[in-house]
């Protein structure tokens, strides 16, 4: 997608990747579970717990799904409409009427994917698959935090109009790291949105108005550090852009609260017990998100996320008789997302699996070869 046309390293895209990096991420959605009112309080803490720890889920699809990026931006000042006026239409399907598939999708679908994420939620709160609600609820907290970050919100989202190239990533990505115990802020009990179409189009304008924010307190910091890179320049970035960003972050938890807890009354408000919800699988350990291509012939990438730096990770791959057929890697990791090419060589065809060993955590995954 046209967000990721310049020529990075795998660790710059993948900081380029969240809109607030996972932590993030994370925060925003770990802080939305104060906001949920006492009625929903048998979500706490597993349910919610899976929203947080699966906060960024949506962007590792990225690298195995391609309709997956432009769900995370709006180029919202490509439209005319929006430049004459402020606003767009919101029927998905009038905007393609108008515009054609092409032009709407190269600006990216961030709304209508959090519209459709929302109506998901409602419809597994309502069916009472209250496991695979907590997966939809934390796509949706990502794509609520994505629009209430500013530069998802242009087209001028890396500063590649005004020479800011590379601003995305260090506002952020790496800001949000270095600043983010300083990052507090108070909640809100959720509200019931009446009309959610217009809620969520109404924070997109509101964030819009920041997007100079950022581009000005960029212009700032390296007017008075000289450089991009050094701790000068992220103290003076913050300084200007801290408590906006803090603004930002906290409506995002508001948000996801508030849509939510209407997704759950419009669903009928359904209450069960916390024992039906399973706990979550171990999201401190680095896990294998997926083999592909599967089944494979000549080669396969083994997806994997490793949430913390330098964690020792190990990658075997086993036949069906739990045989070691090949050692992939042994070695300690950097934080983040990687994609790791095998070669099968002399292994005919069968039933494989890849094994993911940290410490005592263990995860398999299986995939085939063929011919």
């Amino acid at each position: 997608m046209k967000k990721f046309l310049y020529p990075v390293s795998l660790i710059v895209l993948c900081l380029m990747l969240s809109a607030w990096g996972s932590k993030g991420h994370k925060k925003i959605n770990q802080n939305m579970a104060a906001c949920l009112p006492a009625q929903m309080s048998f979500l706490k803490p597993t349910w919610t717990n899976v929203v947080t720890n699966y906060a960024s889920q949506a962007d590792y699809r990225k690298n195995e799904d391609p309709n997956e990026s432009p769900r995370h931006y709006i180029d919202i000042d490509n439209y005319p409409e929006f430049v004459q006026s402020g606003s767009i239409l919101q029927i998905y399907d009038s905007v393609l009427a108008k515009y054609g598939s092409p032009f709407v999708i190269d600006q990216g679908i961030l709304p209508w994917a959090t519209l459709t994420t929302f109506d998901s939620l409602k419809n597994c709160f309502h069916r009472e698959d209250w496991n695979k609600a907590s997966l939809f609820a934390a796509d949706l907290g990502h794509y609520v935090g994505d629009g209430h970050m500013p530069l998802h919100i242009t087209r001028n989202y890396n500063g590649q109009f005004t020479g800011q190239i590379d601003i995305h990533s260090r506002y952020e990505t790496s800001l949000v790291a270095k600043f983010e115990s300083q990052i507090l802020y108070p909640v809100d009990s959720a509200q019931y949105i009446s009309n959610v179409g217009g809620y969520v189009f109404d924070y997109l304008y509101f964030d819009y108005k920041y997007v100079d924010s950022v581009l000005l307190a960029d212009t700032y910091a390296r007017t008075v550090a000289g450089t991009t890179g050094s701790d000068a320049y992220y103290q003076a970035l913050w300084a200007k852009s801290g408590n906006f960003t803090i603004l930002m972050m906290r409506n995002s938890s508001d948000a996801l609260a508030n849509l939510i807890y209407t997704a759950w009354v419009q669903a009928g408000s359904p209450k069960i017990s916390t024992n039906a919800i399973e706990e979550p699988i171990a999201t401190d350990q680095p896990r294998l998100m997926s083999v592909f291509p599967n089944p494979a012939t000549k080669s396969a990438y083994f997806q994997l996320v490793v949430p913390e730096n330098d964690m020792p990770v190990s990658l075997s791959v086993y036949d069906s008789s739990g045989n070691l057929r090949d050692s992939v890697l042994n070695e300690r990791m950097a934080e983040g997302y990687h994609k790791i090419k095998w070669t099968p060589n002399d292994l005919g065809p069968g039933i494989y699996f890849c094994v993911l060993k940290s410490g005592l955590y263990t995860t398999t995954k299986k995939f085939v070869l063929v011919p």
